[in-house]
């Protein structure tokens, strides 16, 4: 079944939109501060259907991913006893939250880089900085250094990997989309027996 394939396709052709650094920046904003999915799933693929703009697209998502942080330390500054219960009531969320009060006491700002630049949802940290009233000017630093480490790596990766890459991909995403969900039911269904 060419699901994945048809997906692909879809997704390079939306890459290639020419708004689609504007909506790459949205998006790159909005996850730093409330929205769930990382810009990383838009980044790479923009990137690998046009390897020539990759650092410019990286830049994008580094620049506007900061302000997004900037965003989600005013909430926690401004509006954190608002959204508290809506925290707690997300199991995920409330434990990265209480994590990254443990790693600010611990480690101070440089826990802002190792979210920005980790799979740690980095609006968690966003907002706990503003709760903490950590210095600002330190903050964004260690933002700007974390999440361009990450979104130039991986523009990078896709710029290196460029058209050969996407051709490979081409040929082999049906294969690999099934495997990977293969494996997210039989980790589902280990977890579930465990």
């Amino acid at each position: 079944m060419k699901l994945f394939s048809w997906l692909y396709a879809r997704v390079m052709q939306w890459s290639r939109h020419r708004h689609a650094p504007w909506y790459l920046g949205c998006m790159s904003f909005a996850e730093s501060s409330f929205f769930p999915i990382p810009p990383d799933v838009m980044l790479a693929p923009m990137c690998l259907a046009n390897p020539h703009k990759a650092w410019r697209l990286a830049w994008i998502t580094t620049i506007t991913s900061v302000l997004g942080g900037v965003f989600g330390y005013a909430i926690g500054v401004l509006a954190f006893d608002t959204i508290a219960p809506w925290l707690q009531e997300q199991p995920r969320y409330w434990s990265s939250y209480q994590t990254a009060l443990e790693w600010f006491g611990t480690w101070g700002v440089l826990a802002v880089f190792v979210a920005g630049f980790s799979p740690i949802p980095y609006k968690v940290f966003t907002i706990a900085a503003g709760v903490l009233s950590m210095a600002l000017v330190p903050f964004i630093l260690a933002s700007i250094l974390g999440r361009g480490a990450r979104f130039f790596l991986v523009a990078g990766l896709m710029r290196w990997g460029g058209a050969r890459m996407e051709a490979q991909l081409h040929v082999y995403v049906d294969r690999l989309g099934w495997a990977t969900v293969g494996l997210v039911v039989v980790g589902a269904a280990l977890y579930m027996l465990l």
